[in-house]
């Protein structure tokens, strides 16, 4: 059983298998930032899971699985319970993907994935190779999803980017910002634009989506969340959300709970 608790002391890269699995429940939780020799594939069940990859902030709610590659630093955080299941693959035994991507976890994904974040370390390379298999063509022919912010890098945002991974911080509007970080509304919109590439406001809103999403996914009512993120109203809340999910939030958070 590869089950592990937050004490628990673990190195995927010294574990010397094709395929490493492990599952767990986590509270408030900051990984800092760190790379692995293997590949991992990350899903969470249940909870809702905020990362930094490569200059971009990623949210993976339940349903959805995101895969880094080896050598990516990346930092994960989270400030409610999350249980997980993490799977780390040797590159000199496949052939990895290698970029960031999101994909749809279907019941065939799920299964194939618990049962890789369960099983025996020991267990014998044929059989984990079998069902890697498996894994890999449902893992090409699933659905992809793109739940990530890119991040400005311009030194005089470093301390918003750090609020950003505080659950309770807001991203302000353009005026509010400008006036914190000490430049013009001007200035902040080229540097979003140069680095991000969009404009404070169109940045913001994107924010806010993935705001929302992480809330919903911890079990804030549509209301709620609504009123937190600073919408005029709950239908111009589910009227956003629609427009970028396709989905409004009621069917979002009943199809994770499926």
């Amino acid at each position: 059983m590869a089950f592990i608790s937050e004490s628990t002391a673990f190195d995927a890269d010294s574990i010397r298998v094709p395929i490493v699995g492990i599952a767990a429940d986590v509270g408030q939780h900051d990984s800092g930032l760190h790379q692995h020799n293997k590949g991992q594939l990350l899903y969470a069940p249940q909870g809702c899971m905020s990362f930094e990859l490569e200059g971009s902030l990623c949210i993976l709610p339940p349903t959805k699985a995101v895969w880094i590659p080896p050598y990516t630093r990346h930092r994960a955080f989270m400030t409610n319970v999350v249980a997980y299941r993490s799977v780390y693959f040797e590159p000199s035994e496949f052939t990895l993907p290698k970029t960031i991507t999101t994909i749809e976890v279907n019941e065939v994904m799920k299964a194939l994935i618990n049962k890789m974040a369960l099983w025996p370390w020991d267990l014998p390379a044929v059989k984990m190779n079998a069902t890697a298999t498996l894994f890999w063509e449902e893992f090409h022919q699933a659905k992809r999803h793109a739940f990530y912010l890119p991040l400005p890098k311009h030194k005089r945002l470093q301390g918003f980017n750090q609020q950003l991974s505080s659950g309770a911080y807001l991203a302000p509007s353009l005026t509010t910002l400008a006036t914190q970080v000490g430049a013009s509304t001007k200035t902040v919109t080229r540097i979003f634009k140069q680095e991000t590439g969009m404009p404070y406001q169109d940045w913001r809103q994107q924010w806010r989506l993935l705001k929302a999403i992480e809330w919903l996914c911890e079990g804030g009512q549509v209301g709620d969340v609504a009123h937190r993120l600073a919408f005029s109203s709950d239908s111009a809340f589910i009227a956003f959300f629609k427009q970028h999910t396709g989905e409004t939030p009621l069917s979002f958070t009943k199809q994770r709970e499926l």
